[in-house]
């Protein structure tokens, strides 16, 4: 069965990152030349509080723990367990990296040719698309005697490895343990086991490198692939490579759907200024075009400030630009399609007689009388609709919810105007948010995230009104 010597096992754990975290449970089923020798389990003392979500999820509680020995008291019964073994597990790098970071604590050293469940079960299962350890249970009708606990998933391990070692021949078999006995790519200074550690579902993820300032951060809508497509030794760029090679220290924060990813990651980019990404970052100002026909020379179109504002009174604000060249840019485009006066528009000062524009026949002549002033400016208008910031649709603020069936989370985005009064995870936390909704301030990053996510059919039939 795979090799002479096999360890099954599997950790309970006070979270997903085993640099930061600590085992509350192990269990080993020690296995020479396909016989099972020894059968071994012990909660452990972590050191550390145990989470409310993760007591709710194992049901090991700090309680249960408080008198179990601590891992350093289990050390020598460990690896001796463990010796001349394969080190067998699901998503066996995850179980691998806390083993690893616990012997290191102590200040002792711990390596083992590691076997992960998950890619076997995908090299010789390729038909299915599930292979978590709840998929396998259903699907080879295997006994678990208490899921989420590190013997009764260990003892399920054990069975599947008798179920595939009997239905496939052995060199069908030795190419599939092959395949999910290499080790993922991944950058010398991360710690083993923490890109494991990463959750499938949605959310941000932030990569650090020697100090404590993030160097990335990025978001998906599945965070485990997408760390680990940016560590393939197939990298897309010279960039990406790059970056993976700075990388030292990996977070991540599970939201409750795609939305939430993209608001937190826009929101994380500016307060913390990583130094690879290029988009989403804070700018002085944002700028809209305000039409004044009241001035002396023609209706200029005065540059107004937006970031931060309340858009509450915007009606006859158009476009939403970075600085105020982007925003001479887009005039000068328009201009020049619709043979607008680059004069009367402001992106050029006034002189005599005719502009260069309409020299060049790219002007209709309103510098110099050959079009009056109300039809070149009704032109104009027609034209900056365009450019316009979009009308709020709703009458007042709005409940954006998510929820994500694999993950269980859920959260309620609170939106008035395009702007983003905040979030909370369930009703209850609503009911508060609503008491106290904070002023709203524009952000154009924001803005152009909810008007794409509230344009799709999804955005749409999440959205309630809040009277």
């Amino acid at each position: 069965m795979f090799a002479p010597k096999i360890a099954f096992i599997d950790v309970e754990t006070t979270g997903a990152n085993p640099v930061v975290d600590r085992v509350t449970e192990i269990a080993i089923l020690r296995i020479e030349d396909g016989v099972l020798v020894e059968r071994w389990s012990s909660l452990v003392n972590p050191g550390m509080a145990i989470p409310p979500t993760i007591q709710g999820f194992t049901g090991i509680t700090d309680a249960m723990v408080a008198e179990a020995p601590a891992f350093v008291d289990l050390a020598d019964g460990v690896r001796a367990l463990l010796a001349d073994c394969v080190f067998v597990a699901h998503n066996a790098r995850f179980d691998y990296g806390f083993i690893k970071n616990e012997f290191s604590r102590i200040g002792e050293r711990f390596d083992a040719p590691v076997l992960c469940t998950v890619k076997l079960s995908r090299a010789l299962y390729p038909q299915h698309h599930r292979h978590g350890l709840d998929a396998l249970i259903a699907r080879h009708n295997l006994t678990c005697s208490a899921r989420h606990r590190a013997m009764g998933d260990t003892e399920a391990l054990f069975q599947f490895a008798g179920i595939v070692a009997d239905e496939f021949p052995p060199e069908i078999l030795g190419i599939a343990i092959a395949k999910a006995m290499k080790a993922p790519s991944r950058p010398v200074g991360l710690p083993e086991g923490v890109l494991e550690g990463v959750p499938e579902g949605p959310g941000v993820y932030l990569f650090y490198g020697e100090n404590e300032l993030p160097i990335y951060i990025g978001k998906s809508v599945s965070l485990r692939s997408r760390v680990m497509s940016h560590f393939s030794s197939d990298h897309s760029s010279t960039k990406e490579a790059k970056l993976a090679q700075q990388v030292r220290r990996v977070e991540w924060l599970p939201t409750a759907g795609e939305l939430g990813a993209l608001l937190l990651e826009a929101r994380l980019v500016k307060e913390r200024k990583p130094t690879e990404n290029r988009k989403l970052r804070e700018t002085e100002a944002v700028f809209g075009l305000h039409y004044d026909p009241t001035t002396k020379r023609g209706p200029v179109l005065v540059r107004e400030a937006l970031n931060g504002a309340d858009p509450a009174g915007w009606d006859a604000v158009y476009g939403a630009f970075r600085t105020k060249k982007e925003a001479d840019n887009a005039l000068r485009e328009l201009a020049l399609l619709y043979k607008l006066c680059p004069r009367r528009i402001g992106t050029e000062p006034w002189g005599d007689g005719a502009c260069m524009a309409h020299q060049m026949k790219r002007c209709a002549g309103v510098c110099c009388g050959k079009e009056g002033h109300a039809e070149h400016d009704e032109r104009l208008l027609k034209v900056l609709e365009s450019l316009r910031i979009r009308r709020w649709p709703w009458d007042g603020p709005v409940a954006v919810r998510e929820h994500h069936p694999d993950t269980g989370r859920s959260a309620v985005h609170v939106v008035d105007r395009w702007c983003l009064l905040g979030s909370v995870e369930d009703e209850a936390e609503l009911g508060s948010l609503l008491e106290a909704l904070p002023p709203r301030r524009f952000d154009l990053d924001t803005y152009r995230i909810l008007q794409r996510w509230l344009d799709s059919p999804a955005g749409r039939s999440a959205v309630t009104p809040l009277g």
